[in-house]
């Protein structure tokens, strides 16, 4: 398996930087995780790909130094067990409203006394049974557990969420939470910069990460002068849709000039 530990990364105070690949693809995923990204997201929520999609993911991003991370449909033990099965380094949960729901969602990630994975050896995490010792043994310190804070409610759970043992980050979806909070897009708006601060409080307060899904590069250093640290930006269908724009164009400005 990759040997890019980002949990062991992040509490080392590293800043890693990363994007989502959205549309299912094993050859984006293979021409992303070449391209010099710290890790990817494969995104089960609102992504195109499916379970079986991961795996094929999965398999073309292991000859690349990109750590991987699945964002789940929600907080379901069931989906959580099943991508980590399949090897990815992390998972990420959206739509946590509750510390309820945030604890279910940390203790699918960690096999028992420590949570409720179910166990499989014969999957490819493990080596198909051969690393199934170690990968046990291993597993708390080397699965990343992501809490997605994108709603008004879970502002009011911030700090009892982020103290959870296992939330190792808390990652802010800004569309979903300036919707939430009624400004949606404005992420200038003062409320959604008191939203942002409190997260980050939070976090810093229980010794945890933040992260951030970016709409333009440009804004980089602000989040990252805040303290966050686990920063993505960009998509595989972003970058396809963008640069097959910018040659359409370039072609069409050569042909009506």
């Amino acid at each position: 398996m990759n040997n890019n530990n980002l949990k062991q990364r992040l509490k080392n105070g590293e800043s890693l930087n990363g994007c989502w690949l959205n549309l299912g693809s094993p050859l984006t995923a293979e021409i992303v995780g070449q391209a010099g990204f710290d890790w990817v997201l494969i995104d089960l929520e609102h992504g195109s790909g499916t379970e079986k999609d991961v795996l094929y993911q999965l398999q073309a991003l292991e000859a690349s130094p990109t750590g991987a991370i699945i964002r789940v449909e929600g907080h379901a033990r069931q989906r959580i067990s099943r991508v980590l099965d399949f090897g990815a380094q992390g998972v990420m949960c959206p739509q946590i409203k509750t510390v309820e729901e945030a604890r279910a969602a940390i203790s699918g990630i960690y096999y028992p006394p420590d949570g409720i994975r179910g166990v499989a050896k014969m999957v490819r995490a493990t080596g198909f049974g051969k690393n199934f010792d170690d990968y046990k043994k291993g597993a708390k310190e080397n699965i990343l557990g992501i809490i997605q804070i994108e709603t008004a409610e879970a502002l009011n759970h911030l700090d009892e969420i982020a103290a959870l043992e296992g939330v190792d980050v808390l990652f802010i979806g800004p569309a979903d939470l300036s919707m939430s909070l009624g400004i949606f897009g404005q992420l200038d708006h003062p409320k959604f910069k008191e939203a942002l601060k409190a997260i980050v409080t939070a976090a810093e307060k229980a010794g945890k990460a933040t992260g951030i899904l970016l709409f333009n590069p440009d804004d980089y250093t602000t989040y990252h002068n805040m303290g966050i640290r686990l920063i993505a930006c960009g998509s595989d269908a972003t970058f396809v849709a963008n640069g097959a724009q910018n040659i359409a164009n370039a072609l069409k400005s050569k042909r009506d000039g």
